[in-house]
């Protein structure tokens, strides 16, 4: 099998495998016990919590750890707009955003808060001149992905947190696909709530953390909660956390090499892509780190539905996506998609290709080479 969906989840790490098969072995303790097999499992945590701050250019205090991306965006969001004044009801948010956000906003309009969806230019990019139009007296949140799933476009978060922090208002991120893959500092971005999530990062499944710098004001989802400082439920994952530290350790100190991999991977891939005359129409073009994750290639199959051929690759052992793993079986266009200027009938025909450390350029050759036939068997069917 030759896996290209690294955007959705990654294979855990030797590093992470190990920390995670030592602490449930030796360090099992429930980290709120008073004993001494408490205390080691609460050490490890507070030593989890400051790894990834230190990660992430933050504060210790301001780290919780969640159960993943979706979770950390949940509770974030609402437990910001929970411990605003009343009169804070408004919040913005861009159109590129993951599919939990989007389930957010539903639930958050059922309470009485009031959603703007900030549309990017045509470039991709939300920008100063697209949000400042939106901001209100009582506008308390803005809530702008770092990175977007599906086509990996960056945006400018340091530039647009100048606007915010005038006005008093607070800026929350989703970075679950840009951490350990480009240098985050939320200090010097000036962003007050910060996703991550350690699937993502070769680290297990079901971890994650929220960082919400210390002084923001904040009421629990969960009134009376316990864990994590009350920011969430349920006993504490002390292994499952180490390993995601450990697994994120190693992909921030080897971030450079593999950012000079990707992109060589993905000018790779864009180039026999043409040479063999394959209809695929690509969402972005640049491949600087600067401008968009290199590792994320997401394209239009003219001719095709995504859905078919991720399938078609699928039956000869490459697995591909259509997009966001969370919005799997909504078999509709995404919105990011739209907010691109993509039409209905082009969304349904995204497709996502995706690297990951042990991708190679034979990996590349034999999905250029499944793309080619359904070329073919495309034009023999137009042909006739």
């Amino acid at each position: 099998m030759i896996y290209l969906d690294y955007a959705a989840s990654t294979p855990m790490c030797d590093e992470a495998l190990n920390m995670y098969n030592a602490l449930n072995k030796e360090m099992f303790g429930n980290a709120s016990s008073l004993h001494d097999a408490g205390g080691q499992a609460a050490y490890a945590l507070d030593y989890s919590r400051q790894r990834i701050a230190n990660m992430i250019g933050g504060q210790k205090e301001g780290v919780y750890f969640t159960t993943g991306g979706t979770e950390s965006n949940m509770l974030l969001v609402q437990s910001i707009l929970n411990g605003l004044p009343q009169h804070k009801k408004h919040w913005i948010m861009s159109a590129l955003e993951h599919q939990s956000m989007y389930n957010l906003a539903t639930l958050l309009e059922r309470q009485g808060y009031e959603l703007t969806i900030v549309q990017p230019d045509k470039d991709g990019r939300i920008t100063g001149k697209a949000l400042l139009p939106h901001l209100r007296e009582n506008t308390g949140l803005v809530s702008i992905q770092h990175a977007n799933s599906e086509t990996g476009l960056i945006q400018d978060l340091a530039a647009l947190s100048l606007l915010l922090r005038d006005r008093g208002i607070l800026l929350h991120s989703d970075a679950v696909q840009t951490f350990g893959n480009i240098p985050i500092d939320v200090t010097a971005m000036g962003i007050d709530a910060l996703s991550i999530s350690s699937h993502k990062v070769y680290g297990p499944k079901g971890v994650g953390a929220a960082y919400l710098k210390p002084g923001t004001p904040w009421r629990p989802v969960y009134p009376d909660t316990l864990h994590e400082n009350g920011f969430r439920p349920g006993t504490v994952n002390v292994p499952g956390i180490a390993a995601f530290v450990a697994a994120a350790e190693m992909m921030t100190e080897q971030m450079e090499l593999h950012q000079q991999r990707y992109a060589m991977l993905r000018q790779y891939f864009m180039t026999q892509v043409q040479n063999k005359s394959i209809p695929l129409r690509w969402v972005v073009q640049e491949s600087g780190t600067e401008a968009v994750l290199s590792q994320i290639v997401g394209c239009f199959f003219h001719g095709y539905e995504g859905q078919y051929v991720m399938l078609e690759c699928n039956r000869s052992g490459v697995c591909i996506s259509t997009g966001s793993a969370c919005a799997a079986g909504h078999h509709e266009p995404s919105p990011a998609l739209q907010a691109l200027g993509a039409s209905d009938r082009e969304a349904l025909q995204f497709i996502r290709i995706s690297f990951g450390r042990t991708t190679t350029i034979e990996d590349l050759n034999v999905l250029v080479g499944i793309l080619a036939e359904l070329t073919h068997r495309q034009e023999r069917s137009l042909s006739h």
